[in-house]
């Protein structure tokens, strides 16, 4: 028989809308232009950001919500998902594209971004893997490459996500399980090739 905690509901709602996967990226590039660079060069960089990612992401979801093509701004159908995955990658390979024309350098932390959500839409075809989870222990490892207890911080915080994620029937725990798991197989490669910190 299952037990209905309103409470806990509600406060799983609450961590899963604002730890979504969109939100948790803006935290970490914030953070990240905060430490590194001026107010001018954080402008600069985070702007292509805004306009070549993260607007266009919230539009294309809200505008299929709107027109039904999604049943929720989660996209919690996977058959739905495979349209917004790919919109994703085609923003994140545009974004590239601008990004290296105008720096004359590849920016790794968005390249392994789309490098994760290629294997996301890959592993869409079999299962409805978790981006909430998955995108989160991608933030974790861009986070620990800065400030390792903020990334440690950020990767428990996945956890707590990710089981939000099963107690609002949004996913199984097969499904948090396998999005953690293409995450962290992606992080490990983006902390030890990119960044080349060695455990």
């Amino acid at each position: 028989m299952e037990i209905k905690n309103p409470i806990l509901t509600n406060l799983s709602k609450v961590i899963s809308n604002f730890f979504n996967p969109l939100v948790s990226l803006v935290i970490y590039f914030f953070y990240y232009s905060y430490k590194n660079y001026s107010w001018e060069e954080a402008s600069k960089k985070f702007l292509p950001i805004l306009l070549l990612l993260i607007i266009p992401i919230a539009i294309w979801i809200y505008r299929n919500v709107k027109k039904g093509n999604y049943t929720n701004m989660d996209v919690s159908n996977r058959k739905q998902r495979h349209s917004l995955y790919i919109f994703i990658i085609i923003a994140t390979i545009i974004f590239l594209t601008v990004d290296y024309f105008l720096h004359k350098e590849i920016d790794w932390t968005v390249l392994m971004l789309c490098i994760l959500l290629i294997l996301m839409q890959i592993s869409n075809f079999f299962i409805k893997s978790s981006m909430h989870t998955s995108l989160n222990i991608y933030v974790s490892a861009l986070f620990f490459t800065i400030e390792p207890i903020i990334g440690i911080f950020w990767f428990l915080l996945s956890i707590l996500i990710g089981i939000t994620r099963v107690i609002l029937k949004r996913h199984t725990p097969k499904e948090v399980l396998i999005g953690g798991t293409i995450a962290i197989f992606v992080s490990l490669i983006y902390l030890i090739m990119v960044k080349s910190i060695i455990f």
